[in-house]
């Protein structure tokens, strides 16, 4: 395999498995999709299960580049929805530094030529306007699963990089219109990682 995918849920999975004639081969621990030398693991929502789902495709397919693919919130004006970046800092912000007190941040593997922004993750869904000021203060986009895909990577030496659809905005943060967003929007995700990404040797 050249290239794998970890994407937290089916709805965002479903354009990557159509487009790519992809075929289910296995279904424990996680559903894990293949199409020629790419493969893609449908981890579910969350740090530890992206981290796991991860772990598992790396090990079982022995992949040497991993991509993290999904929605994420924004937590800045003026970013605007359906919007792609490809993620250059990480804050895993239920992690701090404890010793010093301060933020961890991951730096990912990148690739030139793409719009760059900087993610926090977190273990709960940032849906307050107050919540996203603070945590938009260290991040300009917000995700659940991307600090536990990039630690997974790091630890088993492989490169990692992320690629996120901003779903919903600073100015809207009701859950049903994020839903609403991403059914819209995660066909564009596809179309942008198949026709940019996926390419990539």
């Amino acid at each position: 395999m050249h290239s794998g995918i970890v994407i937290a849920t089916m709805l965002e999975a479903e354009p990557f498995i159509e487009g790519l004639s992809m075929e289910l081969t296995a279904r424990e621990p996680f559903p894990v999709y293949t199409a020629g030398d790419i493969a893609l693991v449908v981890s579910g929502i969350g740090k530890v299960n992206a981290a796991l789902a991860a772990a598992h495709l790396i090990r079982e397919k022995s992949i040497p580049l991993l991509h993290n693919a999904g929605a994420a919130g924004a937590l800045r004006e003026g970013i605007n929805a359906g919007s792609i970046y490809h993620i250059n800092e990480i804050i895993d912000w239920d992690r701090p530094r404890l010793m010093k007190g301060q933020i961890r941040k991951i730096t990912p593997a990148m690739l030139e030529g793409f719009s760059m922004a900087s993610l926090a993750t977190l273990d709960r869904p940032v849906i307050s306007r107050g919540e996203r000021e603070t945590v938009g203060r260290a991040a300009e986009l917000v995700d659940m699963e991307g600090a536990g895909f990039i630690q997974a990577c790091r630890t088993h030496k492989v490169k990692g990089c992320l690629w996120k659809i901003v779903s919903d905005t600073a100015e809207h943060q009701k859950g049903s219109e994020i839903i609403a967003n991403m059914k819209l929007m995660v066909g564009s995700l596809f179309q942008f990682m198949e026709q940019r990404v996926l390419k990539i040797r």
